[in-house]
């Protein structure tokens, strides 16, 4: 194994492990020769689909180390699961799930020395492009795919740990390409980057925007949206326009397990001040774990929420989810897949 910065001191996402598992589809089922191989560049045509056309998709997942010093990947048949129907949304090769399980299984299995303690985790990226060489299929789905799962050991998402974040309200701009909302596609964080970032250039301290388009909110870029107080958490109903979050539903079935109440419906923007009061907000994303919202900036008004620190009812779903994910509470719900390392 190379020598490696620490993960929990380096942004996230920018060190990675040293083996991958690759399988490539031309017109067929994708060919995986089941074992892993090392961590190294990709070889595509220029005229790939995927750098014209955007035919790309991906998810997010970790694998933990328990309790007991064993690996676990939180949540794999569910991000599986997803994948499959995203690749179904933009016409890509058809993944088998029991391939694409198998593919993520083998890339944690050879790089399990590299899963960090608890805070760290091992992030999975499962990726899917289209890469038959053709300009002119614009309008016609990319042929040959390939498919491959990359690993990187990190901390937390956000800088400085468990703090409270600030968000901005966005009004005008939309989060998604409206008939992808649903996909973990490339092109709805494209979306996202332009406002996020104009809105960090005008105030630094902003971390994420949280997008409320028609006064519908729903999302961050990264991140599900919360509110919530000692008997309920808020957040918004499913359907295609955002990320049906799989920590989203976690949280959900956490928070019902431990006897809150869950709304699921729309949000306006103006309860945000009524919530500032008395309660508490929050997102949830794979990344982002369960993270404590302490400010929002909304049509000209800085809300407090609450005391700006993490809330008691925030900080007890973040350790229920964390105890779920690393083993220290019973796998009440079947989300762990223990891996054994080769």
């Amino acid at each position: 194994m190379s020598v490696k910065p620490d993960p929990l001191t380096v942004p996230f996402g920018t060190v990675f492990c040293d083996w991958m598992t690759t399988a490539r589809s031309d017109g067929g089922p994708f060919d995986y020769r089941g074992s892993p191989e090392p961590f190294g560049d990709l070889s595509f045509s220029p005229a790939a689909h995927v750098l014209h056309y955007g035919s790309s998709v991906f998810e997010g997942l970790k694998a933990h180390r328990q309790i007991d010093g064993s690996v676990a990947i939180f949540r794999l048949d569910t991000h599986v699961s997803r994948m499959v129907t995203s690749a179904s949304r933009l016409r890509l090769p058809e993944i088998d799930p029991g391939l694409l399980h198998q593919m993520i299984i083998d890339a944690v299995a050879a790089n399990a020395d590299e899963v960090p303690d608890p805070p760290g985790s091992l992030y999975l990226r499962p990726t899917l492009v289209g890469t038959g060489a053709d300009i002119g299929a614009a309008a016609h789905p990319a042929p040959s795919a390939l498919l491959f799962v990359v690993n990187s050991p990190v901390g937390d998402y956000f800088k400085g740990g468990i703090r409270p974040l600030t968000l901005q309200v966005e009004s005008s701009a939309p989060r998604t390409v409206p008939q992808f909302g649903m996909v973990k596609c490339s092109a709805n964080y494209a979306m996202a980057l332009g406002p996020t970032l104009d809105a960090m250039a005008a105030n630094e301290a902003i971390d994420q925007v949280l997008f409320a388009t028609d006064g519908d909110i729903t999302e961050t870029g990264a991140s599900n949206f919360f509110l919530a107080d000692g008997e309920r958490i808020v957040t918004r109903h499913l359907d295609d326009s955002f990320l049906h979050g799989v920590t989203r539903d976690s949280v959900i079935q956490l928070a019902r397990h431990l006897g809150y109440e869950v709304e699921e419906r729309a949000i306006d923007p103006e309860e945000l001040v009524d919530w500032s009061e008395r309660g508490e907000a929050f997102l949830s994303g794979t990344a982002a774990g369960v993270a404590p919202v302490g400010t929002i900036l909304y049509s000209g008004k800085t809300l407090t929420i609450g005391d700006g620190q993490p809330g008691p009812n925030t900080l007890r779903l973040r350790q229920a989810l964390t105890d779920a994910q690393t083993g220290a509470a019973p796998d009440t719900f079947g989300w762990r897949t223990s891996v054994r390392s080769h």
